[in-house]
């Protein structure tokens, strides 16, 4: 099943034109959206969730409209927001038989079994009488998993989902996620940018609304080889490098500013060769510098 999207836009009543003829090929396997906060990511999740209405443009899943039939779209839909709530003191083992009603299965022991088994895959069985209002932050992303794992969709939606994780949660939730990756459509929206890295071989930079890249992570990576450089400065003389150079982007390093400049000629004046990384490439696209 391979998801089509075509010349999308979306404008809200303040004015924000948070989508502007979007359009993508997905197929199967983990895709990775980047782009920092009003990029309009959420905006085109949520679009493809059904969850708001697209102004212009097209979306298709196989052979369903997903602009117009939501409710078909709904049943081979797997989706975790940003976040989520629950109800306050019911188990999980309750709430996903819940999930699962409302998704319309309503077969008790085909339901019961598939409860189960979602909650195994996800490494939460022996929690399963718990609260889900009571579960850490990790668990918490894991059992969102399981949920919009129910009826095993065809396109999963995941909205910024490793947020606030400690690292070994964070690789428990790659885990499942790339698992998951290997039989339908996923699609991680994040500014995480080692999140589309380590999971995804295909991705999408969006800000403001447009799309600046669509294709593989290596030819992303391709775009930029042997042409990162970087350097330590001193703090006083920041401005003066961001003046002269193809600055993509500057972190501290031991108190003192360590950039990356890209160039398509040799540095030299204390400039090193750097390893190119799918972080260059976010920024130098955001700051239009490729």
């Amino acid at each position: 099943m391979i998801l089509t999207i075509t010349n999308l836009n979306k404008q809200y009543g303040n004015g924000v034109h948070a989508l502007k003829d979007v359009s993508l090929t997905i197929e199967k396997g983990m895709f990775g959206l980047l782009g920092p906060n009003g990029a309009g990511k959420s905006s085109l999740m949520r679009t493809l969730a059904t969850l708001q209405e697209a102004d212009s443009g097209s979306v298709t899943l196989g052979d369903i409209d997903v602009l117009k039939q939501k409710d078909e779209v709904r049943k081979v839909l797997g989706y975790l927001p940003q976040e989520f709530g629950v109800y306050p003191r019911t188990s999980a083992t309750d709430l996903l038989h819940h999930l699962a009603i409302l998704k319309g299965f309503e077969n008790k022991k085909e339901r019961t079994e598939m409860v189960e088994y979602l909650l195994q895959k996800v490494n939460l069985f022996e929690h399963r009488k718990k609260a889900v209002s009571s579960y850490s932050g990790g668990m918490r992303q894991r059992f969102g998993i399981a949920q919009c794992l129910i009826g095993s969709p065809k396109l999963v939606i995941v909205d910024e989902p490793t947020a606030g994780l400690d690292p070994g949660e964070r690789n428990r939730f790659y885990n499942i996620l790339s698992e998951i990756g290997e039989q339908t459509i996923v699609i991680l929206s994040t500014h995480i940018v080692q999140d589309v890295r380590e999971l995804c071989t295909n991705m999408a930079i969006m800000d403001k609304g447009m799309l600046l890249y669509s294709g593989t992570t290596d030819d992303a990576l391709a775009e930029i080889k042997d042409r990162v450089y970087e350097k330590r400065v001193e703090k006083s003389d920041l401005l003066k490098y961001q003046e002269e150079y193809k600055v993509i982007s500057n972190k501290l390093v031991g108190g003192k500013p360590q950039i990356h400049v890209f160039s398509e000629l040799p540095l030299n004046s204390g400039f090193t060769k750097a390893e190119e990384t799918l972080e260059d490439v976010f920024f130098a696209k955001l700051n239009a510098l490729i």
